[in-house]
């Protein structure tokens, strides 16, 4: 088990995404700089808004690029060549049609699975899915044809309260597997329901 170097909130940029499902892994790592009492800055060279944390001893990056989301892999790919950070030590964070709000689960490796964000952070890694992914729920538009204008668009509150529970409880999960071990929050997190 490889520990995590860096962690990656995909989202896009400007105001008027700030608050929409696609940008649900942004809303991980904001909490998580919230939760640290972490300063962010924007970083031209690493194409985004970065931070870094330690936990026991360890340090890690926090990225949230500021390309849209189907340029993704740029930011990730600069900042790990800067510090020479495996793919495998990579944690992306990312809005998942395939579960409902409320609905969050770590994951190892595997295809974007139709995500512009992985897509691209996959092509820029050389082509390497070996990389941990956090994938918090949206749930799924009824009409398949509107899944780009669902995702860029805002939950209503009652999803968005479920969305934000999960993340919070994320948050708790990630801490242990950080600091005690990778199953355990695993489990923790399979096991929640907001």
């Amino acid at each position: 088990m490889n520990k995590i170097k860096l962690i990656v909130g995909l989202l896009n940029p400007g105001a008027r995404y700030i608050d929409t499902r696609h940008n649900v892994g942004a809303w991980y790592v904001n909490l998580l700089i919230e939760k640290h009492n972490l300063t962010i800055k924007n970083s031209l060279s690493f194409f985004g808004f970065t931070s870094s944390m330690r936990i026991s001893s360890d340090k890690i990056y926090l990225l949230m690029p500021n390309t849209f989301m189907n340029l993704s892999g740029q930011a990730v790919k600069a900042i790990s060549t800067y510090y020479n950070i495996l793919p495998e030590e990579i944690l992306i964070a990312h809005d998942e049609l395939d579960f409902p709000a409320g609905i969050a689960k770590f994951k190892y490796g595997g295809g974007h699975g139709g995500h512009n964000g992985l897509r691209d952070i996959i092509k820029q890694l050389g082509n390497s899915k070996n990389f941990y992914r956090l994938r918090i729920g949206v749930g799924r538009p009824r009409n398949r044809n509107h899944i780009s204008q669902f995702v860029l668009s805002e939950p209503p509150n009652n999803e968005k309260k479920l969305i934000c529970n999960v993340i919070n409880e994320a948050i708790i999960c990630t801490e242990i597997w950080l600091t005690h071990d990778y199953h355990k929050a695993i489990n923790r997190l399979n096991a929640f329901n907001s």
